[in-house]
């Protein structure tokens, strides 16, 4: 591998592969706090001169932590399609992206070639794009999945209504969950953070959200986002599980620190297919975020960028039905300012999608960051154009138990209508039979939770 470029007449040599992808990222305040980022936009550029002439088989031999010390390389490197990969091993990173940005270039060819492709080529390719290219790459994948409903159909996009509560108080999270579904807000998921992680309150909240599904014939999934082990505590105890969720990461070491493997993954999934409540086959759901290795001090000298593309591969293993970024939420430590996060989620979303995985994203922030709704706005936009899948639903945009800022039930409506999207086609059909709906538009029933008292 040839690790050196001149820039304008100075030479900048690299030490390994795992330096070249750090410092061919764009600007991350993670990256910076751990000495690991580029020290000049002389040393981006040479960083992503470099990458551009790297082949795949160049990183597929060298990934960024070994596969003896690692599962999350295990588990990429395990999953590979070596036929595919074969196939395209001699490619540079460089060409790679032109042919990904090829106009005749379509979904199903980026989808063969990907199960071709390990994490690090995909932050690779990544790494070369601009916010236009991310967008038009993303935009050519879309991404199938089914649990009740059918995220990916054309033309659409959903929404998780997110009716947290300070104290899991049933009513006040009733009264979130109604008027997120009267705005439409709902169809990938009625999903709650428990504050109590433990198997009554999940239990508790599962079935109230399934009884209310059930009386209203609602078709979407139910989750509660408490850790793995609780969960598959409550399923074995009888609650009724739609979707299994965890958060993951991409070290071993960061997994560990989140509680969970590769061995309780593997026990989850079988689980839920085994009791769970929903039809499938599509009944994980991860989430993910640039940054929290950083956090954990689980980074291994790894850029957060390339982290978050291993999660990616490691999520792909369990075919989850939803794969939901919030690299916004961990704070200013990892990603500062509102262009850092719109760089963030638009990479994210890209990655996620070129691994195959259903995507979301939360264009979501936190208060002491250098960001405001403007820049979300922008980002929730950018985003939707890109394709991503779903968005999340929370009453004001602020969440009062998570305590961050994310999209609301009216950012949720105003998104589909700015640019032509629909609900997922099942629940569409169910908001027209209860008038919240009429020809894609909201109705003037719209925005009223009372409806549900009647």
């Amino acid at each position: 591998m040839i690790l050196k470029a001149k820039v304008y007449s100075k030479i900048f040599a690299f030490k390994s592969l795992k330096e070249v992808m750090a410092k061919a990222n764009e600007e991350k305040s993670g990256d910076e706090l751990v000495g690991i980022a580029a020290t000049s936009a002389s040393e981006r550029v040479a960083a992503k001169l470099v990458l551009s002439n790297l082949t795949l088989e160049d990183i597929y031999n060298n990934p960024v932590i070994p596969y003896e010390e690692d599962e999350v390389t295990r588990a990429i490197y395990d999953g590979l399609n070596l036929r595919i990969y074969q196939e395209i091993k001699s490619w540079t990173v460089g060409h790679l992206r032109e042919y990904i940005l090829e106009h005749k270039t379509s979904g199903d060819d980026l989808a063969h070639i990907s199960r071709g492709l390990t994490s690090e080529m995909i932050a690779a390719v990544a790494k070369l794009m601009s916010t236009m290219d991310l967008v038009y790459g993303s935009k050519k994948m879309r991404i199938h999945s089914h649990c009740n409903t059918t995220l990916g159909v054309p033309g659409t996009l959903a929404f998780r209504c997110q009716p947290n509560h300070p104290t899991d108080n049933v009513e006040g999270i009733l009264a979130a969950m109604k008027e997120g579904l009267s705005y439409g807000s709902g169809d990938a998921v009625i999903g709650i953070n428990p504050v109590e992680d433990n198997v009554e309150t999940v239990t508790r909240l599962l079935e109230m959200v399934k009884n209310f599904m059930t009386k209203w014939e609602i078709p979407t999934q139910n989750c509660v986002l408490a850790h793995v082990t609780t969960q598959m505590k409550a399923i074995e105890k009888g609650a009724p599980v739609d979707l299994v969720f965890q958060s993951i990461a991409g070290t071993q070491k960061a997994n560990d620190a989140f509680g969970v493997n590769a061995a309780i993954l593997d026990e989850a999934f079988d689980l839920i297919q085994r009791k769970g409540t929903a039809t499938g086959p599509n009944l994980m759901y991860f989430e993910t975020g640039q940054g929290s290795e950083v956090s954990l001090d689980a980074h291994l000298g790894v850029d957060m960028m390339t982290l978050e593309s291993r999660t990616y591969g490691y999520a792909r293993k369990y075919h989850p039905f939803m794969t939901n970024n919030v690299s916004g939420f961990i704070g200013p430590e990892t990603i500062y300012s509102g262009r850092e996060v719109l760089r963030a989620d638009l990479e994210d979303l890209f990655m996620g999608k070129l691994h195959g995985l259903p995507m979301g994203i939360a264009p979501c922030y936190t208060n002491h960051m250098k960001m405001d709704q403007n820049d979300q706005e922008m980002g929730t936009l950018l985003c939707a154009m890109a394709g991503s899948n779903f968005f999340m639903g929370v009453a004001g945009g602020d969440d009062v138990m998570l305590s961050y800022q994310d999209t609301s039930f009216h950012d949720d409506a105003s998104t589909r209508e700015i640019l032509g999207l629909r609900p997922l086609p099942e629940f569409e059909k169910w908001l027209e039979k209860m008038g919240i709906l009429e020809n894609g538009l909201l109705t003037e029933r719209a925005g009223d939770p009372s409806i549900f008292d009647k």
